[in-house]
């Protein structure tokens, strides 16, 4: 019996010269919701194309549920579901007609019990028998989300599950994708939200450049920030530009509020020092400076810039 829901080993893929995936390893425990971090262009998409067989790979190998993805690809099928960018329901059905005819695809015997189930788990009851078009943004990216579950599959991918939403409709699917792995699903997440992957995930890993360049859990990537952050947020726009001619030689970018920036230094006294005093003795005016506790994004800044820088 298998215990990895998925094994990535030494996978690799080309586009003529354009390596897009390079010798990327990793796994994934059943259960555990797991999170790829990367920019725009980094491998994200292709890795599940890839694991959901709609891509073929060049090199390495990929087994999900004990199924190697190009020698078995109809058993691999038979235990994912996938969730993509894009909310792909039908609009002139309604929610419940939707769900029962991927019940009808996957040939279920409970698909209108299973249904039912969904309807509710993702708070689409009251609505299940509108027409889809009548439905929000959020509602299309809830029974999205929900066709995917019909049949139970033991592994679901969500590529951007929450791209798109309100804040109140992020938080909802932050909570089914909690649920759904406290049932024993195991949900292999990608997003661009830095905190959400802070929230959810048991498990990161950060791809740059079609190279896996950290992996661990939320803490443990923090931890790998060896320098301390100080947040200084000025009066205006003229004091932050001034700021940022004066303590050019240090790494900085754009904090969490207006006018903001937050700065890396070694952690020690003397660098905090130095940089109050060249910012008073320039008479810049600012309302707050103080240091920061790190965040995960905090983390992936630190890790793409060195990466670049390197």
């Amino acid at each position: 019996m298998f215990t990895q829901a998925i094994k990535v080993e030494n996978l690799t893929k080309s586009y003529k010269d354009n390596h897009v995936l390079k010798e990327v390893s990793f796994t994934v425990p059943k259960g555990k919701i797991f999170a790829l971090l990367g920019s725009n262009g980094a491998g994200k998409t292709t890795i599940i194309k890839i694991m959901a067989t709609l891509l073929r790979p060049d090199g390495g190998s990929i087994e999900i549920c004990g199924c190697d993805v190009v020698k078995q690809p109809e058993q691999v099928r038979a235990c994912i579901s996938l969730t993509g960018q894009f909310a792909a329901v039908d609009e002139l059905l309604t929610g419940r007609e939707n769900l029962w005819i991927i019940g009808e695809l996957r040939h279920l015997p409970d698909k209108n019990k299973q249904g039912e189930k969904l309807l509710e788990l993702f708070r689409l009851t009251t609505a299940a028998d509108k027409p889809v078009s009548t439905y929000s943004g959020g509602m299309r990216r809830r029974l999205d989300i929900a066709m995917s579950m019909m049949g139970q599959s033991p592994v679901v991918f969500l590529d951007e599950p929450t791209s798109g939403l309100d804040p109140q409709n992020r938080l909802a699917m932050w909570e089914i994708i909690q649920s759904m792995a406290a049932n024993g699903t195991t949900v292999f997440l990608t997003t661009q939200y830095l905190d959400e992957a802070e929230y959810l995930a048991d498990h990161i890993v950060v791809l740059h450049e079609g190279v896996i360049i950290a992996d661990g859990t939320s803490e443990e990537l923090k931890e790998k920030i060896p320098q301390g952050i100080i947040q200084i947020q000025f009066r205006n726009e003229l004091e932050l530009a001034k700021a940022l001619e004066l303590l050019s030689e240090y790494a900085s970018y754009g904090g969490d509020r207006e006018y903001t920036l937050d700065i890396q230094t070694d952690g020690g006294a003397m660098q905090f020092a130095d940089i109050l005093n060249r910012l008073n003795q320039s008479n810049v005016e600012m309302v707050r400076f103080a240091p920061k506790q790190p965040t995960l994004e905090d983390a992936f800044l630190t890790l793409i810039g060195e990466k670049k820088g390197g």
